[in-house]
């Protein structure tokens, strides 16, 4: 019996590899994956409370609202102290006592690959890591807590380059090394663990800071909430007088 050639052809010709399996050529290939998967689904805003734990200095606790891109404003605790510290539009405020004591401008790396990445148009994402001094037109494939990753900014074997790296399934932002940008001859490295879902998306639970290899802050996340009703209220976002959180009860 004659075979019909569309029938052959599909019988010879492998399955196409899904869009996660694919290998990108540049950061900035993983970076459109990344934007690519979770668009139009990722949710906008968020709040977690987070203990905050550093070696010899007693646990502090910070409530934390995002809006995305673009904005994180933390209120350490007591509230009463109206301490904070907001970033906002590339750039950082500190509050203390109720007053505004410093601003600056500052890309926030880590709310730049952990969130804004997902809500933002992928050129400026690159742009902006470029800028921060990631080498964009290097990438390797690598693995990392017994999961697939993706590595950005660096060669394979190289641990001292600036450098990301991304979940392949997932496609979420889960560690970065690099020279430490104060202190000389430091590397320093960043984790983000126990992802949970959030959403339509997805929350770490567990971030750690290191340098020189010795674990120096441990960030843990709790009660996250996507998109909280009643909506937060944009100001809380933005510099100027000091205003009180309001989706916080302490």
């Amino acid at each position: 019996m004659l075979v019909p050639a569309l029938l052959l052809l599909a019988v010879a010709s492998p399955a196409p590899r899904p869009a996660t399996e694919a290998k990108p050529a540049t950061g900035a290939d993983v970076i459109r994956m990344m934007h690519d998967k979770y668009d139009g689904k990722w949710y906008r805003t968020a709040t977690f409370m987070q203990r905050t734990i550093r070696p010899d200095v007693p646990v502090e606790i910070w409530y934390e609202a995002l809006t995305v891109p673009g904005s994180l404003r933390i209120d350490i605790t007591p509230l009463s102290g109206q301490n904070v510290l907001l970033f906002h539009n590339d750039s950082i405020y500190r509050y203390a006592g109720g007053e505004l004591k410093m601003s600056r401008p500052f890309v926030h790396p880590l709310m730049l690959l952990g969130f804004d990445v997902y809500a933002q148009p992928v050129d400026k994402t690159v742009a902006a890591l470029s800028t921060l001094g990631y080498d964009m037109t290097k990438v390797h494939a690598g693995t990392w807590q017994n999961r697939k990753v993706w590595v950005v900014g660096a060669a394979p074997g190289d641990s001292v380059a600036k450098q990301f790296w991304i979940d392949q399934d997932r496609l979420v932002f889960v560690r970065s090394l690099g020279p430490h940008p104060q202190k000389a001859g430091v590397l320093t490295e960043v984790q983000f663990n126990k992802y949970v879902t959030l959403g339509k998306g997805w929350i770490e639970t567990e971030v750690l800071f290191y340098e020189a290899g010795k674990l120096m802050t441990t960030e843990e996340y709790h009660d996250p909430v996507a998109d909280p009703v009643p909506p937060l209220d944009p100001a809380i976002f933005l510099p100027g007088p000091y205003r009180q959180p309001g989706w916080v009860k302490e």
